[in-house]
């Protein structure tokens, strides 16, 4: 009888569900342990030789079961409709940065990276910075314009990873994943995506030729603020390659089993989050379009955005559940907004069940210089939402009082 296909959305609720436990337990059980005792010599000899018949595990910076059943998790949320699915592994880390600079140096180690401008502020400060330093040269150019993109792969055959982000922090640019992936692949490199803002919900990159995906997890995959996480997910070929097992134990940078058991919980609400982020954001993203006090609302999901036909025809369920938009007041109504709001929580970082509101001209980027900003995208009066699953009428009264404050000040 054939094995029985699970939805994705099913396949979350059910991913802290343990494959066998001496127990019986229902949920997964932390392994709060950093040594795992062997039962001879010869099981420790087998394990540390990985050869049949030896011990599971031996030290979690080497494994854990918590962990593993988490990353058992992340690979069918990404690769579950795919034909090989079962080839699909994922890896968790101790952060989204964590996951990304590990796989970064693992893959294009003595190589080259060409990377969108627009990127999450540690990742373009690694690649620019950092990387170089590691033997990696980093060529920035907009993915979305494949001439630029296949001139710059002709004129620099060693670069081997396109880099990008699904949807791009803050103009929400949404890239052109099968087109990108059928590009790189024809000058040999490879295509890895951090698909965070998207998630698998919307979007699953390795469905449309990307080679790996990475994630913060503290963001949405987890989706209550309470820890800091990471993931990649690729084939069994694709890890092995590059040896990322043995990076990331080297590196360091492994998610611990607590942390693993509240990600476990987050999954469980994951499709109904996602659900109600998107929709939320939709409605909060057409009021702001209408008001008056707001010049531009950067969102995928309405019709004048940039990507929007692009954004409708990779995108499952929605366009995720963040948003920007720039005020015509400029820095001072940013400022003002931020003072005012009553409901959205004055915080960076996005995903979690609240609303979040951020001025990256006076929070995040205060200390960016102008040139760096603006390619960014970052101007005075811009604001950055991560709409969360409250009443969106609650959320769109607490902008309104809060943008009618701001046209009282700045009158």
């Amino acid at each position: 009888m054939d094995k029985l296909h699970f939805s994705s959305e099913t396949e979350a609720v059910h991913a802290d569900h343990p494959k066998a436990d001496p127990y019986g337990s229902h949920g997964m059980p932390i392994y709060q342990t950093s040594t795992f005792r062997f039962n001879s010599v010869e099981e420790g000899r087998k394990f540390f030789a990985h050869e049949e018949g030896g011990s599971s595990h031996s030290y979690t910076r080497l494994g854990n079961p918590t962990v593993d059943r988490l990353e058992e998790a992340f690979a069918r949320l990404e690769g579950s409709n795919l034909k090989h699915a079962d080839n699909v592994k994922a890896m968790a880390f101790s952060s989204g940065m964590a996951a990304i600079t590990t796989t970064l140096i693992a893959v294009a180690n003595g190589a080259g990276i060409v990377a969108q401008p627009t990127l999450y502020g540690c990742t373009g400060q690694f690649l620019q910075e950092e990387a170089p330093e590691l033997g990696i040269e980093t060529h920035f150019v907009d993915l979305n314009d494949l001439e630029a993109l296949h001139r710059v792969l002709s004129e620099n055959p060693e670069i081997n990873v396109v880099y990008g982000e699904t949807m791009a922090n803050p103009t929400m640019e949404v890239l052109n994943v099968p087109a990108i992936a059928d590009l790189a692949h024809a000058h040999d490199a490879m295509l890895i995506l951090d698909n965070t803002f998207a998630t698998p919900f919307h979007l699953r990159p390795l469905e449309h030729g990307a080679d790996a995906v990475l994630h913060s997890t503290t963001k949405y995959l987890n989706g209550h603020g309470t820890l800091i996480g990471g993931a990649l997910v690729s084939s069994q070929e694709f890890l092995e390659r590059y040896n990322l097992p043995t990076y990331r134990k080297n590196l360091g940078g492994v998610m611990g089993p607590f942390e693993a058991w509240l990600n476990l919980n987050g999954l469980k609400t994951f499709n109904l989050r996602m659900e109600r982020h998107a929709q939320n954001a939709m409605k909060v993203a057409a009021y702001l379009d209408q008001h008056e006090a707001v010049a531009k609302v950067f969102y995928p999901g309405l019709e004048d955005h940039t990507d929007h036909d692009l954004a409708q025809k990779l995108f499952e369920r929605g366009y995720s559940g963040v948003l920007s938009f720039e005020l015509k007041g400029g820095y001072e109504a940013g400022v003002s907004l931020m003072n005012n709001v009553e409901l959205c929580t004055l915080a960076v970082s996005l995903g979690t069940v609240d609303t979040l509101i951020q001025h990256p001209a006076s929070m995040t980027h205060a200390v960016i210089d102008e040139e760096t900003k603006q390619k960014a995208g970052i101007t005075e009066g811009l604001v950055r939402l991560a709409v969360g699953i409250e009443t969106p009428e609650d959320i769109i009264n607490d902008l309104k009082q809060a943008l009618s404050v701001d046209q009282a000040v700045l009158a």
